[in-house]
Formats: C-alpha cells, sequence, structure tokens
C-alpha cells in the first residue's frame, strides 16, 4: 500500500478540531479519526488517572491503525496522542513513559494547529477555560520539540476553513 499522508488537526481546548477534522474529511472525500479520548473520558466516573492516560494512548494509536485502510489519499485526524503526554504533563507533572518512546515513531505528515481565536464552548470534557494561551505555547513546543511541519490555523468561519485546506493542499500537491 502506498503511503497515506496523515494530517493531524491539533490545539488546545475549544478551538474546533472535531468540527474542523470533520470538514476535511467531507472535502478531501476520506475519512477522519474521532479523538479517542473524549469518548472514552465521556464514560468516566472518577477523575482521570494515569491508567486512564495510558489507556487513551494506546486507544489513540488503534484507532488510527483501524482507520487508516479507509482512507482516501490522506488521512485526516481529530487530535494526536500528544495530547496524552500534554495532559499527563500538566494533571500528573510527566508523562507515561510508553508515550514518550512513541512520540517519535509516529509522525504525522502535516499538522495544523488550530489557533485559540475561537469562543470559548463549555463542554463537560473541557476544563480549562483561562489556561488556553498557556496551552497554545505548550502545543507550539510540542510541535517544535519534535521538529513537526505544521501550519497554524487562524480565522473564523469560512476563513479558517479555507486556511486549513489551503494548507493542505500546498503540502500534498
Amino acid at each position: 500500500m502506498n503511503h497515506i499522508p496523515k494530517i493531524a488537526v491539533v490545539g488546545p481546548e475549544s478551538t474546533g478540531k472535531s468540527t474542523m477534522s470533520d470538514y476535511l474529511a467531507a472535502h478531501y472525500q476520506t475519512i477522519a479519526v474521532p479523538e479517542y479520548a473524549r469518548e472514552y473520558c465521556a464514560k468516566l466516573t472518577e477523575p482521570c488517572t494515569w491508567q486512564d492516560e495510558i489507556n487513551m494512548f494506546y486507544g489513540q494509536l488503534a484507532l488510527e491503525e483501524e482507520l487508516l485502510p479507509q482512507a482516501n489519499k490522506i488521512l485526516i485526524c481529530d487530535t494526536t496522542f500528544i495530547t496524552v503526554k500534554i495532559w499527563s504533563d500538566e494533571m500528573f507533572g510527566k508523562a507515561p513513559q510508553e508515550v514518550l518512546d512513541e512520540l517519535p515513531k509516529h509522525p504525522y505528515d502535516l499538522y495544523l494547529l488550530l489557533n485559540i481565536d475561537l469562543p470559548w464552548q463549555d463542554d463537560p470534557l473541557r476544563n480549562f477555560p483561562t489556561m488556553r494561551e498557556h496551552f497554545m505555547d505548550v502545543w507550539h513546543k510540542e510541535l517544535d520539540s519534535l521538529n513537526a511541519n505544521y501550519v497554524l490555523i487562524s480565522g473564523t468561519g469560512d476563513d479558517r476553513y479555507e486556511s486549513a485546506i489551503r494548507a493542505i493542499d500546498e503540502f500534498h500537491i
């Protein structure tokens, strides 16, 4: 099988990652890998534990592997397991070693880092409405440390979508 480029849609909470991923998948007539952690956390009855973070890491990897064969030329990923590292660092002071070991082994071809210029939308699974700038800085640092190919996507409405499409088209062609 030919290499299927993986496009990761990432960023702090409430930046429109899921909406953008669905939009891009429809635009490119391909599949979007949903954020495994969202469904996982929705089922939790207690605060997230260290083991939950590890479970979400393995779950995200498995979901991407499962859906990759359904991709049409590119695979859109609604976040990545870098999120597990970022949340673990914030909540527990460090990330699971298996996550750190695997990060460089699972690169994405292009990351779309969604800016925090959209208004905050409350959601029971969102925790840090006042820390979006902090997490934006963290995302830049994490992507830089991986030497990742990424583009900052800003704007609202159609402008935001068009910026993402332009970034993918410029990368992909």
